[in-house]
């Protein structure tokens, strides 16, 4: 489907603007939201130049959608409650998912490599998209320190979102980290493409 990309933009403006209405806070809404406008303005400005696959897109937007969701509620009071009591959670763990989902940007990462001629090793390219998840993960999670020691202290803790886990920070950066290892395997068994000529 060549015009996927434009669907899910498409659908990106819609929740977005539906959901910049009346936000839990708009101090939060706005941190929340300001990654995911880079990320997709950065997708939509590079879309000339390098087009990802279907199916790297569709991975990217699932952290987009959710995330612009976590950014309504606040991730902890995000609607949740059913699936909290199915597993008898102890608290919301949809920003976990949303973590999880950050891991695969792996995917991409890969693809961008492996189709710019980069490296013909699959192993490699697995590595640099799990290595660069990691990565990303745990400066987030020092902006998030630093965001939520600077900020107001109630929008602060919402942006953090940690609802009272001394641990959060590693457990999100595991989630993140799990997600890239799904994403890499994910590639490696299911991208067909050759490697440029060298």
């Amino acid at each position: 489907m060549k015009r996927l990309p434009h669907v899910l933009l498409a659908l990106y403006l819609v929740e977005f603007l539906a959901l910049a209405i009346n936000p839990y806070s708009r101090e939060v809404w706005f941190s929340e939201n300001l990654p995911m406008v880079l990320i997709v303005g950065a997708l939509a400005f590079t879309y000339r130049r390098f087009v990802f696959s279907n199916t790297s897109y569709l991975l990217m937007s699932v952290l987009v959608f959710l995330h612009t969701v976590g950014g309504h509620y606040t991730f902890e009071r995000v609607p949740f409650g059913y699936v909290t009591d199915v597993f008898g959670f102890s608290r919301n763990h949809f920003d976990r998912i949303s973590h999880f989902s950050v891991g695969f940007y792996a995917y991409p990462i890969a693809e961008f490599i492996w189709r710019r001629g980069y490296t013909k090793s699959r192993g490699l390219l697995a590595f640099t998209g799990i290595t660069a998840i990691f990565t990303v993960a745990a400066v987030y999670e020092i902006i998030e320190w630093w965001y939520a020691a600077a900020a107001d202290p109630v929008a602060g803790l919402a942006f953090l979102g940690s609802q009272g886990d001394i641990w959060d920070a590693q457990k999100d950066m595991l989630a993140d980290g799990l997600g890239s290892i799904c994403a890499s395997l994910f590639f490696l068994f299911h991208y067909k493409d050759a490697p440029p000529a060298a």
